[in-house]
C-alpha cells in the first residue's frame, strides 16, 4: 500500500525536486518562461494553417485556432508530463541508489513542475478570449475537476511509465511514437462529432476527451459534455489507482536495475 503518511514527511524533498525541475528546464535559455507560450502557440498556427486552412477541419462553428488551442493547453501539459515523469526515476538513479526517500517523489515532482508551463499557457487564453469577444460560461466554474482529472490520468500514467522505463529502456525510445498516436487519439485537431456513431462509446473512455471538450465547453460557454466527461473521469481513476500500485509494486527493484 502507498503510505501517504511517508510522502508528506518528504514534502520538502518534493517541493525541491519540482523547483529543481522547473529551473533545470529554463537554465541558460534566452526566452525562459516564454516558451510555455511560444511552443503551444506555433504549435496553434501550424494546426491552423493545415487543419483549419487546407484540411477545412470542422470547428463546430468556433475560430480554429481558439478550438485548437483550446485542445492544445492541456493538452501539451499531458504530453509534457508522460515524457518528464517517465524518464524520471532514470535521470536520479544516482539518488536512487545512494539514499532512501519514497520513490513517487520522482515523478510526482516531475508533474507538478510542469504545471508552471500550464499556468503560464492560460495568459494566451485570455488574449484569445477578449480578441473573439467570447465570455466563459458558468462551465469554467468545473474547471478545477477537470483539471484534477488531468492531474490523475497523467500521474497514473507516468508512475506506470517511470516504473516500467527502470525496467525496459525501449519506454524512452517509444514515448515519442505514443505520444504522437495518442495526439490523434484525442480531439485537439478535430471535433469529436466527427468521430462515428458506432465508436464513440469506446472513444469517451480515453480520458483526455472528456478535458478537451470539457476545457473548450467551459470558456466557450457551452454545455458541459457531461457525457464525454463522466466516463474518462472512471478511467482516470482506475488508471491512477492502477499506476499508483504498479508502480509501488516495482519500487523495491529500482535500486538494483537503476
Amino acid at each position: 500500500m502507498v503510505d501517504f503518511k511517508e510522502l508528506w514527511r518528504y514534502k520538502d524533498l518534493l517541493y525541491f525536486l519540482t523547483l529543481r525541475g522547473i529551473k533545470a528546464r529554463y537554465a541558460q535559455s534566452i526566452l525562459g518562461v516564454s516558451w510555455a507560450i511560444i511552443q503551444p502557440l506555433f504549435t496553434t498556427v501550424v494546426f491552423t494553417l493545415v487543419f483549419g486552412g487546407l484540411a477545412k477541419v470542422d470547428s463546430d462553428g468556433m475560430p480554429y485556432i481558439l478550438f485548437s488551442y483550446l485542445a492544445l493547453w492541456p493538452w501539451n501539459y499531458f504530453s509534457g508530463t508522460l515524457t518528464e515523469s517517465a524518464n524520471s526515476l532514470i535521470q536520479n538513479a544516482n539518488m536512487i541508489t545512494k539514499v532512501y526517500f519514497p520513490r513517487m517523489v520522482l515523478p510526482l515532482s516531475a508533474i507538478l513542475s510542469k504545471m508552471l508551463d500550464f499556468t503560464i499557457a492560460f495568459v494566451v487564453v485570455i488574449f484569445m478570449l477578449i480578441y473573439f469577444k467570447q465570455l466563459p460560461g458558468w462551465g469554467v466554474l468545473f474547471t478545477p475537476l477537470l483539471i484534477l482529472q488531468l492531474l490523475l490520468c497523467s500521474l497514473g500514467i507516468g508512475m506506470f511509465l517511470s516504473a516500467l522505463a527502470v525496467k525496459y529502456r525501449d519506454v524512452k525510445h517509444a514515448l515519442t511514437f505514443l505520444v504522437q498516436l495518442l495526439l490523434y487519439a484525442a480531439p485537439v485537431v478535430y471535433s469529436t462529432s466527427a468521430v462515428p456513431a458506432e465508436y464513440q462509446k469506446f472513444y469517451i473512455l480515453n480520458p483526455m476527451v472528456g478535458v478537451i471538450e470539457g476545457f473548450r465547453a467551459a470558456f466557450l460557454n457551452r454545455p458541459m459534455p457531461w457525457e464525454w466527461i463522466w466516463p474518462g473521469t472512471i478511467v482516470a481513476v482506475v488508471v491512477f489507482v492502477f499506476g499508483m500500485f504498479y508502480f509501488r509494486r516495482m519500487e523495491r527493484i529500482f535500486a538494483d536495475v537503476a
